[in-house]
Order: C-alpha cells, then sequence, then structure tokens
C-alpha cells in the first residue's frame, strides 16, 4: 500500500508541476510576468507560512546563518527562477520551458562539483553534463547570424532560471542550517515575492486589477498559487521523507510530458522534434550524472522486494 501510495502522489505532483506552465502561459495574457509571479508567491508563501506555523515548532528563523539561507532562497529559488521563468515563457512554448528546467538536476550537481573541487565530477558525469547542454542546444536552436531572435532569447531566459535553480539549491544546502524545509520554503517564498514586487515596480509593470478579473487570470493565479505551489510543495515534502532526493528529482522528468498534453489540450502547443530530442538529451545526461544514485536506489527496491 505504502509503494501505491508514493507512486500515486508522485503522478499527482508531476501532474500539478507540469500543468503548473501551462497554467503559467494563460496566466500571461492576462497578467504582466513579474507582477504575475510575485503575486503567486504572495498568496503561496502565506499558505506555507500557515503550515509551517502548524507543522514545525521552529518556524521563524533565528540567526544570520538561518535568515542567509533564506535569503539565498528567496533570491534565487523564487526571485530569479520564476523571473527569467515567467519573462522567458511569454514566447516559447508551455512544453520547451518545462523541458529546459528539467536540467536544473544536472546543473545542481555540476554547480556542486564547481564549489566543492574535492568532490569533482568523473569523467562519465561531465559527460552527462554536456549531453544534458547539448540538449538545450537543439531546443534553442542558436542561429550564429542571429542570436537575439525573440525564441531564441526566451528560451535563454529560460535557461538561466534553470540555472538560478540549481544555484540555489546548492547554496542553501552547502550553508546547512538547521531550519526545517517547511519554514526555509515558506519565507523564502515570501521574501522572493518581495523582490519581486520591487523589480515589478522598478521596470514600470502596468498595475490593471480590471485585467486580473478575468475568469481564465483568477483561474490561473488559483491553481499556481494554491495547487502547484501550496499542495504541490506538500506532497514534495512528504514524497522527500519517504523517497529521497534522488526519486523524487524525476518528478522533472515526468512532468514536461504532463505540460506537452495539457498544452496541447489548452493551449493548441504542439511539440516539435528538436523539443523532443533535446528532452530525450537532457534526460540521457541526468541518468548519466545520476548513475551511482539511481544504482543505489535500484538496489535497495530489489532488497526490500525480495524481503518480502
Amino acid at each position: 500500500m505504502s509503494r501505491y501510495r508514493n507512486l500515486i502522489l508522485f503522478l499527482i505532483l508531476a501532474t500539478l508541476w507540469g500543468s503548473a506552465f501551462v497554467a503559467i502561459s494563460a496566466g500571461l495574457s492576462y497578467i504582466p510576468p513579474l507582477l504575475f509571479a510575485a503575486l503567486r508567491y504572495d498568496i503561496a508563501g502565506l499558505l506555507m507560512l500557515g503550515y509551517a506555523v502548524y507543522a514545525v515548532e521552529h518556524w521563524l528563523p533565528r540567526g544570520r546563518l538561518e535568515w542567509t539561507q533564506v535569503a539565498v532562497g528567496a533570491v534565487l529559488l523564487i526571485a530569479a527562477y520564476h523571473a527569467f521563468l515567467f519573462v522567458g515563457q511569454q514566447n516559447t512554448t508551455a512544453a520547451a520551458a518545462a523541458i529546459l528546467v528539467s536540467l536544473s538536476p544536472v546543473l545542481s550537481t555540476g554547480f556542486a562539483r564547481l564549489l566543492m573541487p574535492s568532490d569533482a565530477l568523473s569523467p562519465v558525469g561531465i559527460v552527462g553534463v554536456v549531453i544534458g547542454l547539448v540538449g538545450v542546444g537543439v531546443i534553442v536552436q542558436p542561429d550564429p547570424a542571429n542570436l537575439l531572435t525573440t525564441g531564441s532569447v526566451a528560451k535563454g531566459l529560460v535557461f538561466c532560471a534553470a540555472a538560478a535553480f540549481a544555484l540555489g539549491s546548492v547554496l542553501t544546502r552547502r550553508l546547512d542550517a538547521s531550519l526545517p524545509i517547511e519554514t526555509m520554503e515558506a519565507w523564502s517564498m515570501l521574501g522572493g515575492a518581495l523582490v519581486m514586487h520591487l523589480v515589478s515596480v522598478a521596470i514600470g509593470e502596468p498595475i490593471e486589477p480590471a485585467a486580473w478579473t478575468s475568469p481564465e487570470a483568477i483561474g490561473a493565479l488559483a491553481y499556481l498559487s494554491v495547487g502547484a505551489s501550496a499542495v504541490g510543495f506538500l506532497i514534495y515534502f512528504d514524497l522527500l521523507e519517504r523517497l529521497g532526493a534522488v526519486e523524487i528529482n524525476m518528478v522533472s522528468y515526468v512532468a514536461p510530458v504532463v505540460t506537452a498534453v495539457v498544452g496541447w489540450l489548452y493551449l493548441d502547443e504542439v511539440v516539435d522534434t528538436a523539443t523532443l530530442t533535446g528532452f530525450a538529451l537532457i534526460a540521457v545526461g541526468f541518468l548519466l550524472v545520476k548513475r551511482r544514485a539511481i544504482r543505489r536506489e535500484v538496489g535497495t527496491v530489489r532488497s526490500l522486494g525480495s524481503s518480502e
């Protein structure tokens, strides 16, 4: 029953996070990108903070190290990641964005090795990172004669989102504060929302509440805030404790499939051959980079199966 429970929750999480890219595309028709992302995390951050107060005693960060971890999370995991993603997704498909973001686990490993030279990548791991980056190139298809086309820049911004998230993940782990993940996520969401509000005002994004009253805009914001963020992260916390980081990372490779199907049904987006090829290369890169951890996980599952 536990295995079925974990599988069902994993599929729900992949569905929530995969369809979130479609909700972003839908909402961007009504709300400017940075303001849209900030509003999402105003709501999600308050919901997550309420859960942190309920679930853990240590719901308020204390000391310089814990607040530094929150600040890194706010700037990189929330603000930079979502700013690049929402701006980039204005001019690329939801499926392409989801696939480019799936590079994050590969980039996280690369950043971890750069920041901790004693734990260098093996030759096979280096090949995995390179293959993942080649996959990005296949999706973006940069033309040296015209690098600043709208589509190429948009996909480049989504790649920057994946890089910001990967770097933020490594730095928050390296700080190694004793902060519960629920607390760190809640305060990072609120801090990241504040940063995006400030940048939105600074660049002069229009504030037109009348446009936000569209049922599609309200639905997209509600889905992203409550479904993909609040409910999604609660499921993520549960699975992270039960499955571990390696298996939960696999959601990054199931979510784009959901995005492609929902994007096709809801937005009439078609996934081209280059995008599919790039996704395959990124997935191969992940398998090469994480091959040892995956092998250990498979061995653990087999041992559990034989003991039963």
